[in-house]
């Protein structure tokens, strides 16, 4: 770490290593913060920017560019916590519209059978890729080497898979 601090310079005391280092959390604040526009999750993002930095380091080929890499990493990990944030409001709206078509309110152990059952509607493929996209986590590419298949046709079907999903939540039963 302290070769990431002297930049090819002499290496200064203790108060201009904490300024630089300072001055790069404040950077990379700012980066998450344009990104994900929620103080507390800026905050999330840096820190596990900073962890990923702190075990990545070797990785750094040129000591100098380390604010660009530092944001880099930070604008990333902003992506993937938007990317998370977006599949809560999806399987949050399909729960309102659920609940719209349904006289009551489900209670758990419902909602899990209606979900249950609304998966095993797809094909096997289909629900397959929809649990590792939605459930899991996994990205397309990931859920492409997984079923080796291309990574166009992983997200084809994906994309089919939900309007499905979705036509069928708006629908009184599955077709």
């Amino acid at each position: 770490m302290h070769e990431w601090l002297s930049h090819g310079r002499e290496t200064g005391g203790a108060d201009e290593q904490e300024e630089l280092l300072r001055d790069l959390y404040n950077q990379m604040i700012r980066v998450a913060y344009s990104r994900v526009h929620n103080k507390s999750d800026a905050h999330d993002v840096v820190q596990e920017a900073w962890v990923r930095m702190l075990l990545k380091h070797d990785t750094l080929r040129e000591q100098s560019k380390l604010a660009a890499w530092a944001k880099t990493i930070t604008a990333n990990i902003a992506s993937n916590v938007n990317r998370q944030h977006s599949y809560i409001r999806e399987a949050g709206q399909w729960l309102e519209d659920w609940d719209v078509h349904s006289s009551q309110s489900p209670t758990e152990a419902e909602l899990m059978v209606e979900i249950s059952e609304l998966l095993g509607a797809l094909d096997p493929r289909s629900r397959t890729m929809i649990l590792y996209k939605f459930y899991y986590g996994f990205k397309d590419q990931e859920i492409a080497d997984a079923m080796n298949m291309p990574i166009g046709t992983v997200k084809a079907r994906i994309h089919r898979s939900r309007e499905r999903l979705k036509a069928w939540i708006a629908s009184p039963q599955p077709e």
